[in-house]
This record gives structure tokens, C-alpha cells and sequence, in this order.
């Protein structure tokens, strides 16, 4: 599978870096299936750029994929977003958009129910995230290309 990851410049050699508590799937090296959405991330930056990998999935390794958003994925994120640890080496699921991110801060707070965020959640648009979050998972990844994208 061809996976790319958004960011400011070529990354021949992928890492997982500790982050804040602001990442779905806690600290990891995220990429997409979607080249859309990889672009879109990398235009937050002064040069956007977009790396390109072959992803071949190692069966030994830790793999939690949600297929959808569900309430296992909602508490999933929710726990990492609030820095809570998890065992996987790779996690696959729908991204949390800034839109999605405030309706789930909204839940966290208590503004939202639970079935307030479903009815707004379902409405927006497919994303998709492949978070690897240990060395092991990195291995998964062979560098093809990187291009600049379009600001």
C-alpha cells in the first residue's frame, strides 16, 4: 500500500518523536492513503512537502485499525489526547479533524453526550491516519519519493 506523510521536508528515514498530547493516536510518525489530505497537511508549513512510502503491514507487529468512528475510536482518542499510554505498534483510523477535534473537546468537557457527538460526527467527510508509533512499525516503511507541493 502507498502511504504519504505531510510535513516541510524530505524524511528519507522516518521517527517517532515524543509530541504533546495533541495527536489521535498518541506519539508516532503519521501518514495517509489519501494524497489529498497529505497535501492539506502540508500546507500548514512555509514549504510544503509531501514524502511518499510503500507500506508492506508486518502481521507480528501490534495493529489496531478502527474500519470507522465508533465509540471504541472516541474514547481511543480522547485517552491519547489526554496523554495516556498505549501498547500498539500501529494504529489505522479515522483522522479528528479540527471539526471533529471540537466536538470531541466538547464531549471531554461536557457540553456534548455522547449521542450529541454522533449526530455532528457523521456528517464529515472520510479522513484516514496511519499512526507508527514504535521503531518496530517504522520498519514497515520504504522511502519512494518526496515532492513540494503547491502552497
Amino acid at each position: 500500500m502507498i502511504v504519504y506523510h505531510g510535513g516541510y521536508s524530505e524524511i528519507r528515514t522516518p521517527e517517532v518523536k515524543p509530541s504533546r498530547n495533541n495527536k489521535d493516536f498518541g506519539p508516532g510518525f503519521y501518514c495517509t492513503k489519501l494524497l489529498p489530505q497529505a497535501e492539506r497537511w502540508s500546507r500548514r508549513f512555509d514549504t510544503p512537502v509531501v514524502n511518499t512510502y510503500e507500506y508492506t503491514p508486518n502481521l507480528q507487529l501490534d495493529i489496531l485499525a478502527f474500519d470507522q468512528m465508533t465509540e471504541e475510536w472516541l474514547d481511543f482518542i480522547v485517552a491519547c489526547r489526554n496523554g495516556k499510554p498505549h501498547p500498539h505498534d500501529i494504529v489505522i483510523g479515522a483522522m479528528a479533524n479540527d471539526q471533529i477535534w471540537n466536538y470531541v473537546a466538547d464531549f471531554i468537557s461536557g457540553i456534548l453526550t455522547r449521542e450529541q457527538f454522533w449526530i455532528l460526527a457523521k456528517f464529515k467527510h472520510p479522513t484516514h491516519q496511519i499512526a507508527f508509533c514504535s521503531e518496530k512499525a517504522l520498519s514497515c516503511l520504504s522511502f519512494q519519493s518526496s515532492q513540494e507541493v503547491a502552497k
